[in-house]
């Protein structure tokens, strides 16, 4: 589909990201090059909807660069690199080596491994306001963790009821993992996910070891935070200014919210067990999660 008449350029479209520094200067360098003037340069990380055209998300234009012809054909990647270059007086030459044979599909590979490293320092950027982006990859952390602890409890424990109940929420944790993942874009999901696959396993597993009321209790501190911190988030939404587009995604934390509660009054009713052991370590269970989400919202 091309794009509407407004986006249609003298020659073409170049559609880039803005919030990424290293992104951003090289497009400086391309815009004061002869022939820039008569391109139509489009920041996808803070242009309105309708100039990206009907064809072109902004998550797609976030990922990599895109550049739309004359002809409104959309061209990215390293295809998209050589339409600019040819487009340039300057870089015409280095547009039809990277045009020609197999160097598209070289150049994409280098581009792919450029897109891999320049999350470490491309700030936090998306169809979300920063701050609730941040908030969406601690959710994702946490609920890649929260599956992984019901695994965890399902590799060591025997008792009936426990594996009934891990089965249970197994399934419901790996539905909210799947919720929050249609909201946060995979560019912008904790690099860290192995450490909280590992960290997950670990804390199902252990209190597993002990029988059913450690496992309860587990469950119990976990979801204590959870709710918690899915509260605090959506209390954050509703601080921000009147926007329609949040409203989906406030009702899906609601929703995950209400399920965590769920589970930590099913593991309490089921047989919680309390003393000075168990107080000693839901407290480190909820400091450690503490310390993940801060991490997580960083990395």
């Amino acid at each position: 589909m091309s794009a509407p008449d407004a986006c249609e350029p003298t020659r073409l479209t170049v559609y880039y990201d803005g919030a990424c520094p290293v992104c951003s200067r090289e497009i400086a360098a391309y815009r004061r090059q002869p022939g820039a003037q008569d391109c139509r340069w489009i920041d996808a990380s803070r242009c309105e909807t309708a100039e990206l055209g009907g064809d072109l998300s902004r998550e797609a234009a976030l990922a990599r660069l895109h550049v739309r012809r004359a002809d409104g054909s959309l061209v990215a990647g390293a295809r998209g690199f050589a339409a600019l270059w040819q487009a340039l007086p300057r870089t015409a030459w280095l547009g039809r080596i990277a045009a020609a044979g197999p160097m598209p599909a070289l150049l994409d590979l280098a581009y792919g491994a450029f897109l891999r490293v320049r999350q470490a320092w491309r700030p936090a950027a998306g169809p979300w306001p920063g701050a609730v982006l941040a908030d969406l990859r601690t959710d994702h952390a946490g609920e890649v963790g929260a599956v992984r602890i019901y695994e965890g409890v399902l590799a060591v424990a025997r008792d009936p009821a426990v594996r009934a109940f891990a089965e249970r929420h197994l399934q419901t944790e790996r539905a909210h993992r799947a919720l929050i993942e249609s909201h946060l874009p995979p560019a912008h999901r904790s690099r860290l996910l192995p450490a909280w696959r590992l960290a997950g396993f670990v804390t199902g597993a252990l209190p597993a070891l002990f029988g059913p009321g450690a496992v309860y209790a587990t469950i119990a501190a976990v979801e204590r935070f959870v709710d918690g911190h899915y509260a605090a988030q959506i209390a954050r939404i509703d601080a921000l200014p009147g926007d329609v587009t949040l409203a989906p995604l406030r009702a899906d934390l609601e929703h995950c919210r209400l399920d965590e509660v769920g589970h930590r009054d099913e593991a309490i009713r089921a047989g919680a067990a309390e003393g000075v052991l168990v107080r000693l370590w839901t407290g480190t269970v909820a400091f450690g999660s503490a310390c993940a989400v801060g991490l997580a919202r960083r990395i």
